[in-house]
Formats: structure tokens, C-alpha cells, sequence
């Protein structure tokens, strides 16, 4: 198995000078914006060790070790056809709440149906309720799903070997990748995947055709990695197991203005500060993608708790980035963050108050952060996306214009935080 290793992370780049050096600032400030994608970069070579663990570790401790004797004609955990269709099943999502946050997952239901169905059924029944992740390798994988975790006195050398021997296999070409979720199995057991699953906290391309791959993650891949962290011992069990307090199911977040017209997309919309509140609204005639963008990321929360990370007096107050957020967490609504095609206007200009979208040097690469002018700049009319306008709140912009600023002379030393932006009803 492969273990992840962590890159540095992007400092902030800095620049001084001429009003074209100030232009390159919004662009690369831009260029470090969160990446809507759970991707993570692995080292390239495969520990051994690491690997003969993982065939102790996924396919099953249980050999070896007898089974709890079950009722006559008791049926087993998931394998009875559940009533969830597979339509409705795609339009679902797994909810693990543990001892260490939230994970959310969506299902493949056209490449293992039957291991979706099982696992939709038996959390819907509350068979997880209580379980635990007990296995772990350091930004690996995590395995959990046991019932016999439930009872805190299943000895160690039980952990792993409960709801085996259930489901046929589910083998296909989907990629054990960043947050793919996957079945346990019986080592060289054809047909003997059970309810037990594991999540990829890194690519584990080695899995790839041998597990039935059923799920992804969509938020709270940072939780899989606080799991993989944890304290293991010799046969990387969790010397503490983190508790699964519950599994429920509940429908896809949708996208939020995905398919809204112009009309609905003019809209005013607050941006509560520590300095103060702004309210800009928002033109949609000028630049729709932009506007779309803007709102979904304010329904959505994801500029709550962000950072003006920028402010260059006469020119621009610069925010929007996922940085600013404490511990860089990842959100929901970053798989709906996609680069967005420039919408110029020929005839409306950067003027005190615009609100205009930054980005990187290619004019299509504008994703989260935007800007609000302080003063003229006509070097950027026609190069940047003017999306709206403040109208009300001028004195927050002037206190935010005037805090000190570090040496680079743009990085303000007092935190500027957007506490909360609210679409005004």
C-alpha cells in the first residue's frame, strides 16, 4: 500500500511596484486558490511491508477465526434485495458521523449495485450505528463497518473478522483514488465481500480489479486522515478505535443556481465583516457565469470565514480564497468549483466599489476570489470579469482600505474576516 506524502504547502506569493506588477498580484493570488478536487500526491515507490500488511489489513482478519453461530434461516446483513432502486440510490449519499467529524460519500450504483443496496439497507436499519473504524494505515486506508465493534468487549483479535461472506464480487474499472470506498473481503475467497468497508485517504492503484469499488467521497476527506493518523498497533488496529456514532442516508446536495435564469440571479448580498457589513449586488446581465458562481459559493457557505488577504490602497481590497479558513478544510461545495470562462464588458469600467473576479495569468482560470476596487483602474477594464457593485457600506470599505499592512505593503497584519455572506431574501 501506498503511503501519501505531503507536499509544502503554496506560500503566498508577493509582488510590489508598477500598477502592471499590482495586475499580476490578482492573478497569482488567484493561481493558489483551493482546488475543487479531493486529489492527493503519493509517493511513487510501494513499501512492502506496508503492502503484506494490507492483505492482513483488507482482506479480512478473519481467517482463521470461527464465526458467531447465527439462528437457522437468520438472514444475513445485507443480503436480502433491499427496496432501494439503483435511480434512487444515485441520487443518495452515505452520512458517517465518528468520534472525529463527518465524511460524506456518493454511491457508483452502475458499478456494484448490489454492495449499494446492501449498504443503503443496512444503514437505514442502524447496522452501523455504533461500530467503529479499527484498522488504519497512516494516509493509507481505513477499515470499519464491524458490528462486533459495537460491544467493547470483543477481544482484539476478533476486530475485523464480523459481516463477512455476504455479497458476490463487484470487480470494475473504477480507481481506488483519494476517498474511494471499497468492500472487505475473505483472502482468496471468490463471492465473500460482507458489509466492512474501507476508505482510500490516498490512490491505491494495487486495489485496483480486486475490491469492489462502491462509493466516493465528497466531503470530509480531512476526517479520513485524521482516522489514518491515529495511534495502531503492530497490526495497525487503532489502539483506541474511532467510533462510527451513526451512518444515515440522505439525498445528493444539489448545486445551488445551477440552472437559474438571469432574473433569479439579481440579487444583493451581504458580506458581513469584522469591520463592518458591505452590500453589493449583483449584475448577472454583465456576467452570468460569474454571478452563478458568486451565489452558489455564498448559499453554499463556502466564503464564510475567509480572509481579505489582500488590501493595496488606490487600487484593491482582494478576498475569497480557501486559505483563509482555519485548518484549509475542505467544503462541500468545492466539487462544484470549476474554472470560469472570462465574460469581459467593453463598456463598464473599474471604478471605486466594483466588485470584479480575480484570476490567473489565462483569462478562463477565474475559481473563488474576487475583488472590490478602491479607486480607478482602467488598466483593468476589458482584462477582468466585472460580476456587481457595492451599494452600501462605502465606511467598511475605507476602514478596510486603512489597517496596516505588512512589509510587502498588501498583506494585512490585522485580520480582515469574512465573518458570513447572506443572499439578502
Amino acid at each position: 500500500m501506498k503511503e501519501r506524502r505531503r507536499d509544502g504547502e503554496t506560500e503566498r506569493r508577493r509582488d510590489r511596484g508598477t500598477e502592471g506588477q499590482r495586475n499580476r498580484g490578482i492573478e497569482k493570488r488567484e493561481a493558489n486558490s483551493c482546488s475543487p478536487s479531493l486529489r492527493r500526491s503519493v509517493s511513487p515507490s510501494l513499501c512492502l511491508s506496508v503492502a503484506l500488511s494490507l492483505c492482513l489489513f483488507l482482506l479480512a482478519s478473519a481467517v482463521g477465526l470461527a464465526q458467531p453461530p447465527r439462528k437457522k434461516n437468520a438472514p444475513q446483513p445485507g443480503a436480502e434485495p433491499p427496496p432501494v432502486s439503483l435511480e434512487e440510490a444515485a441520487s443518495l449519499e452515505a452520512v458517517i458521523t465518528t468520534d472525529l467529524g463527518v465524511i460524506r460519500f456518493e454511491f457508483f450504483p452502475d458499478k456494484a449495485p448490489k454492495h449499494v443496496q446492501a449498504f443503503i439497507k443496512n444503514a437505514r436499519a442502524g447496522f452501523y450505528d455504533g461500530s467503529a473504524f479499527h484498522r488504519a494505515v497512516r494516509l493509507g486506508v481505513i477499515q470499519g463497518g464491524d458490528p462486533l465493534l459495537k460491544d467493547p468487549k470483543t477481544p482484539r483479535a476478533r476486530w475485523g473478522s464480523g459481516a463477512l461472506g455476504q455479497l458476490p464480487d463487484e470487480f470494475s474499472d473504477v480507481k481506488h483514488v483519494t476517498g474511494t470506498v471499497s468492500t472487505v473481503r475473505i483472502p482468496g475467497k471468490a463471492d465473500s465481500d460482507g458489509a466492512q468497508f474501507f476508505i482510500c485517504a490516498s490512490a491505491q492503484p494495487q486495489l485496483d480489479g480486486q475490491f469492489s469499488a462502491f462509493g466516493q467521497v465528497t466531503e470530509g476527506i480531512e476526517v479520513v486522515d485524521k482516522i489514518s493518523m491515529a495511534e495502531v498497533d503492530a497490526e495497525q488496529k487503532l489502539n483506541t478505535p474511532v467510533k462510527i456514532i451513526g451512518v444515515k442516508i440522505e439525498p445528493k446536495r444539489e448545486e445551488p443556481f445551477k440552472n437559474a435564469g438571469v432574473d433569479e440571479m439579481r440579487k444583493e448580498v451581504i458580506l458581513h465583516t469584522n469591520l463592518g457589513d458591505l452590500v453589493v449586488a449583483l449584475e448577472p446581465e454583465l456576467a452570468p457565469e460569474h454571478v452563478r458562481n458568486f451565489l452558489k459559493l455564498t448559499q453554499t457557505g463556502w466564503y464564510d470565514h475567509t480572509i481579505f488577504h489582500r488590501v493595496v490602497p488606490g487600487f484593491v481590497v482582494q478576498g475569497g480564497l480557501s486559505q483563509g479558513r482555519a485548518g484549509n478544510q475542505t467544503h462541500y461545495a468545492d466539487k462544484w468549483i470549476r474554472p470560469l470562462k472570462g465574460e469581459f464588458s467593453a463598456t463598464h469600467k473599474h471604478t471605486r466599489g466594483v466588485l470584479s473576479m480575480a484570476r490567473a495569468g489565462d483569462p478562463n482560470s477565474a475559481l473563488t476570489s474576487f475583488f472590490i476596487v478602491l479607486a480607478p483602474a482602467p488598466n483593468l477594464d476589458g482584462k477582468y470579469s466585472i460580476f456587481g457593485k457595492v451599494v452600501d457600506g462605502f465606511d467598511t470599505l475605507d476602514k478596510m482600505e486603512k489597517v496596516q499592512r505588512g512589509q510587502d505593503g498588501q498583506t494585512p497584519i490585522e485580520k480582515i474576516e469574512l465573518i458570513e455572506a447572506v443572499i439578502k431574501p
